[in-house]
């Protein structure tokens, strides 16, 4: 039997609640919620009682949090209308609702969290380009005054900074002119600064933490394997040695106590989330933790003392479930439900698949499919997720969800250049947008029609940011295969793509965007990125096409979805196009992501021909 069609707004208004995590202290524990339509920190008493917003953001909510070590501030980040230029605030836990102060309040400047050191709970860390708008230099915030210090200044090839647990910044990766990258050390915030190690681009070398000591970081290290292992890197010889290591996948990263510095676990996502024990007392409780419900369990906060864990489960079918755990005791208090009003009953099932691509490589996947519905002959769409160097993952996927909800099987493709998957399956992706990154997809989507799982007639592509390439390039390159498509902030030409990228990119470029695409300044890359953009064969388009653009967007301009609109309307060819002009890469005002989410839903029925909402 089909389940009831889910209103849009149970998967894209606001949650209910989410995110939540204790106070240092262990007094209070902080959710977000809406207030007056936009999500903002509300607190309550660890023991119970009424919550109290703390914040009051009437425009696009607040979407991340921290407090500070003493707990009295919650801090969070605020930008303008989508454009990523992200002021730090700092709201009073014990004023809530007044007015947050701006510590960072410079126009056209980005501001991004470092550290809330534990040894300095006055203090926060930040890394910030006001200096030099293509420069992160690191900051040491006074939250009792505002007081700006700079405590390490970027030489011009530093990528992110790391402070021991002291609070002093004094680590450091940063990037060569040919794109490897080095890490750097110095004893204090007053020494010069050492390289210890540098690793070549596909070998990683980032490191996540000092150890308990400081004498050594702990470090992600490809070297002389495929898949990124979790070692330790000596801050005196730059001898590296291996601390722990997957069969299957990437490290995740190191599971790090922040009360002792000691290694816990490490954490590695395979088909599902997969966490290695290090720690004896850490190894019971997480058992435990898997024993509250089904879902994969993620720590998003604790306590000073590290007894009081706030957990919440990545489930595909209850999403948000979260609790709080109680080390001492061994037991969880179970908070909420981010989306209580979705029935479990009716969302479906994400499975893990395997797919052969042409050459030989496996593309790990996951396929819902609607729920009562017999699984031959569906509509399907292809869902690309953006990065490119981001992956796909077991769990709670609103939009899998409400397209299944509307009749699709959905197929989500960990294409080559896909992260998690070790550096060769990464590395296969170099200068092949629009080339065999694309085979992936069209190679899935053909997997499905050979299952008998989908009808090749009523096949459709949709994705965001390089999902919207993606889409493009399917819709050009491959225009007969796809019945409907939907762009959202997707770039039409890498070559003007490239060089909108903000200042504060340029460092990062050698190592992604020029390694992987090319260098639109190269007569020779221009060229293989002209060819390779849908902007050039959008005379080959005639499948139906939905746009949706971000005004404000930094990453994909407005120019990128401008341009090809204009230019099939300048050939008569019809396209709908949603242009919000207070959003940036993505849509944040619940408004508007209804919007984008209502266009999709009447495009895919019209031409897919599933489910819709009337009105």
């Amino acid at each position: 039997m089909r389940p009831p069609l889910i209103p849009l707004g149970h998967f894209f208004d606001n949650p209910e609640r989410t995110a939540p995590k204790p106070s240092p202290d262990g007094r209070l524990v902080a959710f977000l919620a809406p207030l007056d339509g936009r999500l903002n920190v509300w607190v309550r008493p660890v023991e119970g009682g009424e919550p109290v917003a703390v914040t009051d953001d009437r425009d696009r909510g607040v979407l991340g949090y921290a407090f500070s070590r003493d707990s009295r501030h919650i801090l969070y980040m605020k930008d303008q209308g989508g454009d990523e230029n992200h002021h730090l605030m700092a709201a009073e836990v014990a004023r809530p609702g007044e007015p947050p102060r701006d510590l960072t309040p410079f126009d056209g400047v980005r501001a991004t969290l470092v550290a809330t050191p534990r040894a300095t709970p006055g203090h926060v860390l930040i890394a910030i380009n006001r200096r030099e708008p293509a420069l992160f230099d690191a900051v040491r915030v006074d939250l009792g005054t505002g007081a700006l210090e700079t405590v390490a200044e970027n030489p011009g090839n530093v990528l992110g900074w790391l402070a021991d647990r002291e609070g002093r910044v004094r680590g450091a990766q940063a990037q060569t002119p040919a794109g490897d990258y080095q890490v750097l050390v110095r004893d204090s915030e007053s020494a010069p600064w050492r390289l210890i190690a540098e690793y070549a681009n596909e070998d990683g070398g980032r490191p996540f933490a000092f150890t308990a000591d400081g004498g050594a970081l702990y470090v992600s290290s490809a070297r002389g394997s495929d898949l990124a292992r979790l070692v330790t890197l000596d801050c005196a010889t730059g001898e590296e040695r291996e601390v722990d290591a997957d069969e299957v996948a990437d490290l995740s990263g190191p599971i790090i106590s922040d009360r002792t510095g000691e290694l816990l676990g490490a954490a590695y996502l395979r088909d599902r989330l997969v966490v290695h024990a290090f720690d004896e007392g850490f190894g019971r409780d997480w058992d435990r933790l898997r024993g509250l419900q089904d879902g994969d369990p993620h720590i998003t906060g604790t306590d000073g003392d590290e007894d009081l864990w706030s957990v919440v489960f990545d489930s595909d079918t209850a999403p948000g479930s979260s609790w709080l755990y109680d080390r001492r005791t061994g037991e969880g208090e179970f908070l909420f439900r981010s989306r209580p009003w979705l029935d479990p009953e009716h969302l479906a099932p994400m499975r893990p698949v395997a797919i052969a691509a042409r050459d030989g490589l496996t593309l790990r996947s996951y396929l819902t499919l609607p729920v009562g519905a017999p699984p031959e002959g569906l509509p399907l769409v292809l869902v690309v997720h953006g990065g490119p160097w981001s992956r796909d993952a077991w769990g709670y996927d609103a939009e899998a969800q409400f397209l299944a909800n509307r009749g699709y099987a959905v197929l989500q493709v960990n294409y080559r250049g896909s992260t998690g998957f070790g550096k060769r399956f990464l590395h296969a992706a170099e200068r092949e947008f629009a080339g065999r990154m694309h085979d992936d997809l069209i190679d899935a989507a053909d997997w499905a029609v050979g299952e008998g799982i989908a009808d090749p007639a009523r096949l459709g592509i949709y994705g965001g940011s390089y999902g919207g390439y993606a889409a493009l390039v399917g819709v050009t390159f491959t225009p007969d295969r796809f019945a409907a498509a939907v762009s959202y902030v997707g770039p039409s030409s890498l070559v003007t793509l490239v060089r909108s990228f903000p200042a504060y990119w340029r460092p990062f470029m050698e190592s992604t965007w020029f390694r992987f695409v090319g260098d639109p300044e190269d007569p020779a890359d221009r060229e293989d990125m002209w060819r390779r953009s849908p902007l050039a064969r959008v005379e080959d388009i005639r499948t139906p096409l939905l746009v949706i653009q971000g005004a404000n967007d930094p990453r994909v301009t407005q120019q990128e979805s401008d341009q090809i609109v204009a230019a099939l309307r300048g050939r008569g060819v019809p396209v709908d196009y949603l242009l919000a002009d207070d959003e940036g890469h993505g849509f944040v005002k619940p408004e508007n992501r209804m919007r984008a989410y209502r266009a999709i839903e009447r495009f895919f029925a019209e031409h897919l021909g599933g489910r819709a909402e009337e009105g």
